[in-house]
């Protein structure tokens, strides 16, 4: 396992990369059918949320929604543009966070279209109007009604106020852990192995990861015996081996990220 600081730094260039890279237009129009077009589908689904000014919280949930969805169906029939905006339409509904469906439609075919205007009332509009909400009802059946979705964002958030009173306001908010943590955990639902892993431990990993990269000591953490983690106060139940697989399925998120751009 990669467990140097090496590595640490890597994903942070690799972070960093991406973040630049999200900035550019993709042409989603060329990708082909494959497992890649799913890594794409999946930054769609973000630049769309971005562009219709939803939550974080909306956007994860769409993200995951949409990856249950294609964990449940194989195939590849199902196109996965589509798909993103029924999830990122019913993550509106699910988080109280609405978008109108015309919007939705306007920014995905913009997207997909660069550079085209808002699309008037016709048998395309219409088409892709009908095709999110019967995606909509499709995405239900298949995950069987079952909405609910624990998101690690809460548990970083209790974590964080946790690590700010142990370095003490001032030089936590002079840190940029927190902001860093916070990438790591949304683009993290860029891939699939968000659904893998117990959500605070996808936190406490998030967080891990940033002190890493930033070379940061959590205080006390010396005073503590070999086999003990500072992490272990919030999940007695994260092994450090687990940690690692987390951490290192963090980094393959910024993988996918650089694949998708270089189509």
């Amino acid at each position: 396992m990669m467990r140097d600081n090496a590595g640490l730094i890597v994903a942070a260039r690799r972070e960093a990369f991406a973040s630049q890279q999200r900035h550019a237009p993709v042409d989603y129009r060329q990708a082909n059918k494959t497992q890649s077009q799913k890594g794409l589908s999946t930054r769609f689904l973000f630049e769309c949320a971005q562009k219709l000014e939803m939550k974080p919280l909306t956007s994860a949930t769409a993200a995951i929604l949409f990856h249950r969805f294609f964990r449940e169906i194989s195939d590849t029939e199902y196109d996965p543009y589509m798909i993103a905006c029924s999830c990122l339409y019913l993550a509106g509904k699910i988080k109280e966070d609405k978008v109108r469906k015309r919007d939705i439609i306007n920014v995905a075919h913009n997207t997909i279209n660069r550079g085209a205007q808002p699309l008037d009332p016709c048998d395309e509009y219409w088409a892709m109007w009908d095709s999110i909400v019967q995606a909509e009802l499709f995405i239900a059946r298949v995950l069987k009604f079952d909405m609910t979705i624990v998101h690690p964002h809460k548990y970083m958030l209790h974590y964080m106020k946790s690590l700010q009173d142990l370095f003490g306001a001032k030089e936590w908010h002079s840190m940029p852990v927190a902001r860093t943590a916070a990438s790591f955990l949304q683009d993290f639902h860029h891939s699939p192995k968000v659904l893998d892993y117990k959500p605070a431990h996808i936190a406490v990993c998030c967080l891990a990861l940033a002190f890493q990269v930033y070379g940061i000591e959590v205080p006390l953490s010396d005073e503590a015996e070999d086999s003990v983690q500072w992490y272990t106060v919030f999940c007695n139940d994260l092994t450090r081996e687990k940690h690692w697989e987390i951490v290192e399925s963090i980094m393959e998120a910024y993988a996918i990220e650089s694949v998708g751009n270089e189509k």
